[in-house]
């Protein structure tokens, strides 16, 4: 899942996103109110980590511009500011939690992923469809009860067509949600192409009832085998 860091502080910004990297979360950062706005602007998230005072602006600000773009990723400010009219705002702009500094980055990973399963899969751990079972805490897939061998990017990549089940999922948003940032440094997207090739075929190896299907010119598409 891709996770935005809006933090001034460098130091809590690094501690933020290291302990967020040793979760396999793909993550991006943003120092001050401008950059911040501008990947809210351009990007999708599934959480953002929101401090409320930035550089150049309000956090508060960032909370209206997502609820006047309709924009649904799950939001949890994260600030020094521990006011209960901080809280009350923040909430009634549409973030799903607040966490006072300081705390553990235990307590935080923990409230990210309740946000994740929250939005994305109901709030459960696990998801199924057809005989595919996903486990997110201990990042396993099964088909019919057997675990396959999947490797990071694989899992990421499943794990996205399975939240985005039934939609067409483009080449370059499966490349900016699984990649983040890095995906500025490819000439091409002949690496997601390998990683959806053999991602398909362990699908196919071991009796899935979903596949991956692709969409010429396009992209792909989650779906039932027998659809």
């Amino acid at each position: 899942m891709k996770i935005l860091v809006i933090e001034d502080e460098a130091e809590m910004r690094d501690i933020l996103t290291q302990s967020l990297e040793k979760e396999n979360f793909v993550v991006e950062s943003a120092s001050d109110f401008m950059s911040a706005m501008d990947k809210v602007g351009v990007y999708d998230y599934d959480c953002i980590l929101l401090d409320i005072n930035l550089p150049g602006g309000s956090g508060l600000d960032i909370l209206k511009e997502l609820q006047r773009t309709g924009k649904s990723e799950g939001v949890i400010i994260v600030s020094a500011r521990n006011s209960v009219d901080d809280k009350v705002e923040g909430l009634a702009l549409g973030a799903d939690d607040y966490l006072a500094k300081p705390f553990h980055t235990a307590e935080l990973t923990a409230r990210v992923k309740s946000i994740l399963r929250r939005k994305q899969f109901n709030g459960n751990n696990i998801a199924t469809l057809k005989n595919l079972s996903i486990d997110f805490d201990n990042r396993q897939v099964s088909i019919n009860g057997k675990a396959i061998e999947l490797n990071r990017k694989e899992f990421d990549i499943l794990t996205y067509f399975v939240a985005n089940k039934n939609r067409l999922v483009s080449k370059t948003a499966l490349a900016e949600h699984v990649w983040g940032d890095q995906i500025d440094e490819a000439d091409s997207y002949e690496f997601i192409y390998s990683q959806i090739k053999n991602l398909r075929k362990k699908l196919k190896t071991y009796g899935s009832e979903v596949e991956i299907q692709a969409v010429y010119g396009i992209g792909y598409k989650l779906s039932d085998s027998d659809a």
